[in-house]
């Protein structure tokens, strides 16, 4: 179909976040400086240890999820032509890639700067993570049980 018709792009709604999906002339600005996203950005990274995770600080609503995590659209289109025998088993073969976008203007990306403990940084940038994969249908296993005992321990 966008080969056919010029001006037509078909984007899963699950390729990245709602804001990006389709083009709006409102830029949304951020309401952390720029050393606060660098910051915020190092404590994700540091939480994160799943390989093939791509940490982002990203301008969304404050309505937004505080953590969203998508694949990007080329490369889930190529594993799936690949899965399908499309003859890019190249694709097929490479390591999921996913992007996680940190949403700068939630709540919680202040409550993680204010704390002034680096563990409980982690441990709230961890389980924003564990939130967003949980939503993906991707938290399974010994990452869901930790997550469900991180949980009791928060409360």
């Amino acid at each position: 179909m966008e080969r056919d018709l010029e001006k037509t792009q078909i984007k899963r709604v699950d390729a990245d976040v709602v804001e990006k999906l389709i083009d709006k002339d409102e830029k949304i600005e951020s309401s952390l400086s720029e050393e606060q996203s660098k910051e915020l950005e190092t404590v994700f990274k540091e939480a994160i240890t799943k390989p093939g995770m791509e940490v982002s600080i990203e301008n969304l609503s404050a309505d937004g999820l505080p953590v969203t995590v998508t694949m990007d659209e080329f490369m889930r289109r190529m594993k799936d032509m690949a899965a399908m025998g499309g003859g890019m088993n190249f694709y097929g073969s490479m390591p999921d890639r996913y992007k996680v976008a940190v949403n700068a203007n939630h709540p919680l990306a202040t409550k993680i700067l204010a704390e002034t403990n680096n563990d409980a940084q982690k441990a709230l940038a961890q389980q924003a993570f564990d939130l967003a994969l949980l939503a993906q249908g991707m938290l399974t296993g010994a990452d869901l049980t930790a997550f469900v005992e991180r949980s009791v321990k928060l409360i």
